[in-house]
């Protein structure tokens, strides 16, 4: 099967990064989600971001405003009737997504594969509300979607050797390579990270050390590009703190349980990049 159109369900962070990747690489998008202004805020960002990647790689690629008419936005999931292939990038929260697979699979063609890019929320689980168990495939982007080279693809109960071979095949016509990992809610990559994340809050929630000093320490002492308050920031801090739920509810285990700093920097709307401060400020 071509990829030819793609369908992307939800326009926020990743999504537009999962689009803006497709685009780029000479796929059609249709990009859904619930409300004009959501997709009037994608815009935005999408011309941002390829503007960026034309200053940084210039003289390759194709003209931005070529790669922005390859997206198609809309609210209207029937649209998705002509995917050949679906990413879905919702919030983690599995009431939501749980509404958006029994919809979508009712309108999508069979033979397609679902792609749940989630960080922390079984394939397994999601698998089970829609009518192809076995062609739907975890496939966690790192963020900024369009920079990262390499993708965490999570094998579900259910999930066919056909459908990861899929799954490779339409990475790698993004420009990716992928690890296979099993399917345990957090995976590899946040099972580590959101505990990290989590007890950084916790540092600088108990006094140790400032947010700045907690992500020198990690540049500095162990030669990382970011610290983990840097990404959580970057990330989005509401969503670590749903994936920290969904893995303390997964697991039922003390060490995930959310640090009450975390909690009450979302409630106050303190969310990283996108509200433009978080554990650092970007205005």
């Amino acid at each position: 099967m071509e990829f030819t159109t793609v369908g992307v369900v939800g326009a926020g962070v990743m999504g537009v990064g999962v689009a803006q990747n497709l685009a780029q690489t000479g796929h059609r998008v249709v990009l859904v989600d619930l409300t004009d202004e959501i997709l009037d805020n994608a815009r935005r960002e999408l011309s941002t971001g390829l503007r960026a990647h034309a200053l940084l790689n210039k003289g390759a690629g194709a003209d931005p405003a070529q790669v922005f008419g390859r997206i198609e936005f809309t609210t209207d999931y029937e649209l998705l009737a002509k995917a050949d292939f679906v990413v879905e990038n919702v919030t983690e929260d599995w009431d939501v997504k749980r509404k958006v697979y029994e919809r979508i699979d009712r309108i999508v063609r069979p033979e397609v594969v679902f792609a749940v890019n989630t960080s922390a929320i079984s394939i397994t689980r999601v698998g089970s509300v829609t009518t192809r168990p076995e062609r739907v495939i975890g496939m966690h982007f790192m963020n900024p979607v369009p920079m990262k080279p390499m993708v965490e693809v999570i094998r579900g109960h259910h999930t066919t050797p056909e459908t990861i071979d899929t799954a490779r095949r339409f990475l790698a016509g993004m420009g990716k390579d992928c690890i296979v990992v099993e399917d345990m809610p957090g995976f590899v990559s946040n099972r580590v990270l959101m505990l990290t994340i989590n007890e950084a809050v916790f540092l600088v929630q108990d006094g140790v050390a400032s947010a700045a000093d907690v992500d020198r320490i990690f540049k500095t002492c162990f030669d990382h590009r970011m610290g983990p308050l840097e990404t959580a920031d970057l990330i989005g801090l509401d969503t670590i703190l749903k994936s920290v739920e969904v893995l303390y509810e997964s697991y039922n285990d003390d060490k995930y349980r959310p640090a009450p700093l975390l909690k009450k920097m979302v409630a106050a709307g303190l969310l990283g990049r996108k509200s433009g401060e978080g554990f650092h400020k970007y205005r």
